[in-house]
């Protein structure tokens, strides 16, 4: 499903509804160009509203920034530790595939909200982002070393390098989603399955 750009509507809008859709527009541009990137004035234009208004509803532009991020990482977060409950370490690592998709199903824009490279350090808008990079990096570390546990992998090192591969592997694949939004989450898992399947099963000569 492809990310839309989205206009906040016109007067006799109820305040709730309306939040939300200039939450959506936020989220689309701070995604896409990164929070040191996009000024007040640039949201409130693209979602037809003034600036005032988003000050009135949101206080400032971090206030704004960090409703987005607060609305996508409950989604993520709640998605993701619903996954842990699956009892098999091989079915959890999928589950977790396919609860991130269906999470950011029409917004791949928040995965990339939430791990903004452009976020100052330190600040407020850095701290609200990081709780929620702590709770998914949390999961994403217990789940490799399951895994890895699990097919009797032990070293500290190789537990460390999966799990980096484990992030850079999902950023990419919501990367490439992005870019080609046809597939549903479905899809998506069942994409990332048979291409890295077929990657670990090659074989590798020195």
């Amino acid at each position: 499903m492809p990310d839309k750009p989205g206009r906040a509507g016109t007067k006799g809008v109820p305040r709730e509804v309306r939040e939300q859709q200039i939450i959506d527009v936020a989220t689309r541009l701070f995604g896409d160009h990164g929070y040191a990137n996009v000024p007040l004035s640039k949201i409130a234009a693209a979602a037809g509203v003034s600036k005032p208004l988003i000050y009135a509803y949101f206080d400032s532009r971090d206030g704004l920034h960090a409703a987005c991020v607060r609305r996508a990482g409950d989604r993520l977060v709640e998605a993701v530790a619903a996954a842990q409950d699956t009892p098999a370490v091989a079915g959890r690592a999928v589950a977790t595939l396919t609860a991130i998709f269906q999470a950011l199903d029409g917004s791949t824009q928040s995965w990339k909200l939430i791990y903004d490279a452009t976020l100052p350090r330190p600040s407020d808008a850095y701290d609200v982002a990081r709780k929620y990079q702590n709770a998914l990096n949390g999961m994403g570390a217990s789940g490799v070393a399951e895994l890895l546990t699990e097919a009797g992998v032990t070293d500290p090192q190789d537990h460390s390098l999966m799990l980096t591969l484990w992030f850079q592997l999902v950023s990419t694949t919501i990367a490439w989603w992005h870019d080609n939004p046809h597939d549903s989450p479905a899809e998506m898992t069942d994409r990332f399955i048979r291409v890295f399947g077929t990657l670990s099963g090659a074989r590798l000569d020195r």
